[in-house]
């Protein structure tokens, strides 16, 4: 990518805020259909004709583009729709891309203390770093464009549900000595928590052919 190319590119906005970001909407009819339309037609339309290029530019969307764009289409649908659910995968993508410390911080907390198959269904390797983290969200992402999407999004709940582990106990930890930390963790925690219910409960409609 040249220098030029990328002066003309959006900021990126990856705060860790985005998950409670609304977006107004004159129509919310009309934003919704949009919305499905264009979340069915993509993702049919890829993994129809996967495409390797295409996919590693959808898979580093956000990165180039910031998050502004999809929010537009997805941010205001049902967690427990296919915008919904690719809304949400984005997102989790970006958390991990804006800060992989921390995730690799919480992973490897949540991969001792919880005690589920989780860590083997999302598939990180042993030790999980930075770099493995942000490796592992991206390939999730390359499964939802090229390989069984209930699976990537099973992988992507329990890659949530290890994280909110982390998460919780962590917050245990700084409880007494940085209590505002310990806030953050804990509403960290319950965002991927939900995260993970959600995503979960779309793979199993998408196995019925139900998610729309």
């Amino acid at each position: 990518m040249s220098d030029g190319s990328r002066d003309f590119h959006k900021p990126v906005r990856r705060p860790a805020e985005l998950f409670d970001r609304l977006f107004a909407a004159d129509d919310p009819a009309e934003v919704s259909r949009v919305a499905h339309s264009t979340a069915q037609a993509l993702l049919s339309r890829v993994r129809a004709e996967p495409d390797a290029r295409v996919i590693e530019r959808l898979v580093a969307f956000t990165d180039r583009h910031g998050i502004d764009d999809i929010a537009e289409l997805w941010s205001r649908s049902p967690a427990k729709t296919l915008p919904g659910a690719l809304w949400r995968l984005y997102l989790l993508q970006l958390m991990i891309h804006h800060d992989p410390g921390t995730a690799a911080l919480l992973y490897q907390r949540g991969r001792v203390e919880l005690r589920s198959p989780d860590d083997l269904v999302a598939g990180a390797p042993t030790p999980a770093g930075p770099d493995e983290l942000v490796a592992l969200i991206d390939a999730i992402m390359r499964g939802v464009f090229d390989g069984d999407f209930a699976v990537a999004l099973d992988r992507a709940a329990s890659f949530c549900r290890v994280q909110a582990s982390g998460a919780t106990h962590l917050a245990d930890d700084y409880e007494r000595t940085e209590p505002d930390r310990a806030s953050d963790l804990t509403t960290r925690a319950l965002r991927l928590t939900d995260y993970a219910s959600d995503l979960a409960a779309c793979a199993a409609l998408w196995r019925r052919d139900a998610l729309a």
